[in-house]
């Protein structure tokens, strides 16, 4: 029997060295390591949360930001509930690499794909390393992840454990509100097509009584 009200799979994507292994590390384990080795495919860890007394299980998938695994870990971005697009606030280029990143995302959960889609993925722009010399100011990543439909926008640092564990509750908030909110959607559809099929039955009654009448 599952010991856990909602299980969720969150996905890191974003170049190599903007420290997506070190956020994951932080809050799993509660560690950091300045001489992390590069992600080689794919790493997997979980962690457990508590989100309005319900038991939240997150599945955290860390993916490899090399180009020569781009193909393995795009096959992970259909079946994310989040995605985690990260940058390096004091390395101006992997903040002008998130266009890229970003068609990857629309090419892998939007319209482009008929099959397998995942349209309503939540997508957070995280921008890592904010205890280092800034290149990228927030106003320009705040305005970027706003005008590319991301749905939360949060600097981090792994290195002094600047807001990792406030990023990951509040995915965890808003995956369970969006959860539930879609549980309530489906039984109001229910209960509406319940009712339709009452009145449908009710009408063929009266029609057939009203015809035993005119006999």
């Amino acid at each position: 029997m599952e010991d856990y009200a909602y299980l969720f799979k969150i996905v890191f994507i974003g170049n190599a060295g903007v420290g997506k292994t070190c956020l994951v590390r932080r809050l799993t384990q509660r560690t950091f390591s300045s001489g992390q080795a590069a992600t080689i495919g794919v790493d997997f860890m979980i962690k457990t949360l508590f989100v309005n007394g319900l038991k939240v299980k997150l599945q955290i998938w860390d993916t490899a930001g090399q180009e020569r695994f781009r193909s393995i870990t795009q096959s992970y971005y259909r079946s994310a509930h989040c995605l985690i697009l990260v940058y390096d606030i004091s390395s101006q280029p992997s903040f002008d690499s998130l266009p890229h990143w970003c068609r990857d995302i629309d090419l892998y959960t939007g319209t482009g794909i008929s099959s397998g889609s995942n349209r309503n993925v939540f997508k957070v722009l995280v921008g890592n390393k904010c205890d280092k010399e800034r290149e990228v100011p927030e106003y320009i990543a705040a305005n970027f992840a706003d005008n590319h439909n991301f749905d939360l926008f949060m600097e981090t640092s792994a290195l002094e454990s600047e807001n990792v564990e406030r990023l990951f509750h509040e995915i965890a908030e808003n995956l369970v509100l969006r959860s539930e909110s879609e549980k309530s959607n489906t039984v109001t559809r229910a209960q509406n097509y319940d009712v339709n099929v009452k009145a449908t039955d009710k009408n063929r009654i009266i029609k057939q009584c009203a015809n035993c009448q005119s006999l």
